[in-house]
């Protein structure tokens, strides 16, 4: 299973979430519980994006989590 950041809207904490790839809901906030989270782009798949060279839009790479490719 992958890694993922998530962030809090509510309270703005960011924290990491060991989630099934098949999973389609996000967790709860790690430090005030709230539901209302949502899943940041990591930096392996920022870098992969980036470097797509067209300038255009590159989708994120499934499993890809913040220590690179799971």
């Amino acid at each position: 299973m992958p890694i993922y950041e998530y962030k809090c809207n509510e309270c703005g904490q960011v924290f990491e979430e060991l989630v099934s790839a098949s999973s389609t809901e996000s967790p709860k906030c790690a430090d005030c519980k709230s539901p209302d989270t949502v899943k940041l782009l990591s930096a392996c798949c920022k870098s992969a994006s980036a470097s797509s060279g067209s300038g255009s839009y590159a989708p994120p790479i499934e499993g890809c989590g913040p220590s690179g490719f799971s």
